[in-house]
């Protein structure tokens, strides 16, 4: 079994990176957070703005003050979650609490978020690599912030950002949702698959771009993980922004997303779950 569809390298992108932002859009940019990814929607400087998730714990300071060199003292609308896990909502009750905004998030992924319950265990035996082999250490929440969670609108709007919608997207966790703005075909796809080999830690540090599944030892159904694959390369976007590794656009990434959703089978789910 394989573990990823490579990259052709005309499909990384050339951004334009600024004291660790990297601008893909003019209202669109996003940081890395150590292992994860933050994402900015706002033009800089002018009205509302969004965060997309709220990565690891620790990087709230980072997060707010990326936030305020963009759009000064103003906080975001809205703070929208592909999902719950702790690599994208470490910072997210002490930036709920800094700027008291609305948290969205499927109604699937509430459980995890208002106290309830945690997620399942992770399985440190798969994918191999660092990371895989730590998974068991790392936080399953539940995370608390009741008092600012919301169900993301019925409709598919975004609250906050006018033209975009969100996609359920199970599989890696039961209420992942991915966003999509069909006017320049741009998604953000969360951990419905990322661009880099998220069980490695080598890899995770030199970010070599490449096509994976969501990371193995945290995706919880991979019948659902394989048909949120298919169901996102059929949008056919030009510019994908996932929770893990770099941003990724044009002919050839499309190449590459439609053959990880072709061989998932093969190249994304673990042997002990075939």
């Amino acid at each position: 079994m394989g573990s990823q569809v490579d990259v052709n390298p005309e499909a990384v992108l050339d951004a334009n990176y600024e004291n660790g932002v990297i601008q893909l859009r003019d209202d669109l940019c996003f940081r890395r957070t150590m292992i994860s990814n933050v994402i900015f929607h706002g033009t800089s400087g002018h009205g509302p703005w969004v965060l997309i998730d709220a990565g690891v714990m620790g990087s709230a300071e980072t997060i707010a003050s990326t936030a305020e060199s963009r759009f000064g003292n103003q906080p975001p609308a809205a703070i929208i979650l592909t999902h719950g896990h702790f690599d994208h909502v470490g910072a997210l009750r002490q930036l709920a609490e800094q700027w008291f905004v609305n948290i969205y998030a499927h109604e699937l992924e509430h459980p995890y978020l208002n106290g309830s319950q945690s997620y399942p265990p992770p399985d440190p035996t798969v994918g191999g690599g660092l990371m895989a082999a730590m998974s068991s250490l790392y936080p399953r929440g539940p995370v608390d912030v009741r008092e600012w969670l919301r169900v993301l609108p019925a409709d598919g709007r975004v609250p906050g950002m006018p033209g975009w919608i969100w996609v359920h997207t199970p599989g890696h966790t039961p209420g992942h949702v991915s966003l999509w703005r069909e006017s320049d075909r741009t998604m953000i796809a969360g951990d419905a698959f990322i661009t880099t080999k998220q069980e490695s830690a080598f890899a995770v540090l030199l970010q070599k771009a490449e096509l994976h599944g969501p990371p193995m030892y945290y995706t919880s159904d991979w019948e659902n993980a394989r048909k949120s694959v298919v169901q996102l390369a059929e949008l056919e976007p030009d510019l994908v922004i996932t929770g893990h590794g770099l941003p990724l656009g044009g002919g050839e990434m499309r190449r590459s997303l439609h053959e990880l959703a072709d061989r998932f089978n093969d190249v994304a789910v673990p042997h002990n779950q075939q």
